[in-house]
């Protein structure tokens, strides 16, 4: 294998590596190393743009790295699978470009792990280019094209267009949700029920800020959570309001109204 393939597959190796502790940080709730409590990383992590289809955004940068890596040591093969490099190369650059100028301007903060993935997947674009610089003219032209499309798609996805819970949150929600968890208000439901996650939907990209409480958390038809035990849960949803308790479907309005929240038409 050439010199600067072996650069480049040393690369997507360091990518995935980092990729895949980030991900892990995500999915156990872990703070991430040498990132101090409330620095740039947590503000970062816990941003909405961290989440994509219900997945960390690490996730698939931990992919995107994966299918370079294999795409590279298959062009060992078939050299014609370097113009699939190109493409991944130059979309992941170009996800990875807008992620760094959304926590530059709209977080205002920075991660390092995130810098050090956009410097990776960087070189890793500059290097195969240069590897393809005497035949890439058409397979560049058409990876921009699809690696706009692609930011472009998720652009309005993270401006509410397609999903309001990924958009920007709602004032009046926010601070609903918010008193809500400040009243000692609970909020008891199970991941599987189509009424708890209809609950969350009301609230839009809010939802986080709900006091929620997860009773089933070994699945349908397993023991309640001490928790919901305690509390003798039946159905769900359930709001627990001092020594009130609503079931079923409520509006922001309805538990607006139920705990003295000024809401505003």
């Amino acid at each position: 294998m050439p010199a600067l393939d072996m650069v480049l597959l040393v690369l997507a190796g360091i990518g995935m590596f980092l990729t895949t502790y980030l991900t892990y940080v995500a999915w156990f709730e872990v703070h991430p190393a040498f990132c101090r409590e409330g620095s740039g990383c947590d503000l970062v992590q816990a941003s909405r743009w961290s989440i994509f289809l219900g997945l960390p955004m690490a996730f698939w940068g931990l992919l995107t790295y994966v299918m370079l890596a294999h795409l590279i040591w298959r062009a060992k093969r078939k050299p014609g699978s370097w113009t699939m490099v190109v493409f991944v190369a130059v979309c992941g650059f170009a996800v990875s470009a807008y992620l760094t100028v959304v926590s530059v301007v709209e977080i205002e903060a920075t991660c390092p792990y995130c810098l050090a993935s956009f410097g990776i997947i960087t070189t890793i674009m500059i290097l195969t280019l240069v590897r393809q610089s005497s035949n890439w003219s058409i397979s560049l032209k058409e990876a921009f094209v699809i690696a706009a499309l692609l930011v472009g798609g998720l652009h309005l996805h993270y401006s509410g267009v397609f999903d309001a819970a990924a958009g920007p949150e709602d004032p009046q929600l926010q601070a609903l949700a918010t008193h809500l968890a400040d009243k000692g208000v609970k909020f008891y439901g199970a991941y599987w029920c189509p009424r708890c996650q209809q609950q969350k939907a009301l609230f839009e990209s809010s939802a986080k800020r709900l006091p929620y409480v997860e009773c089933s958390s070994g699945g349908r038809g397993s023991a309640l959570t001490k928790a919901c035990a305690a509390e003798k849960v039946r159905s769900y949803p359930t709001w627990t309001i001092g020594d009130r308790r609503l079931t079923g479907l409520q509006t922001p309005r309805s538990l607006a109204a139920a705990t003295g929240f000024d809401w505003k038409d």
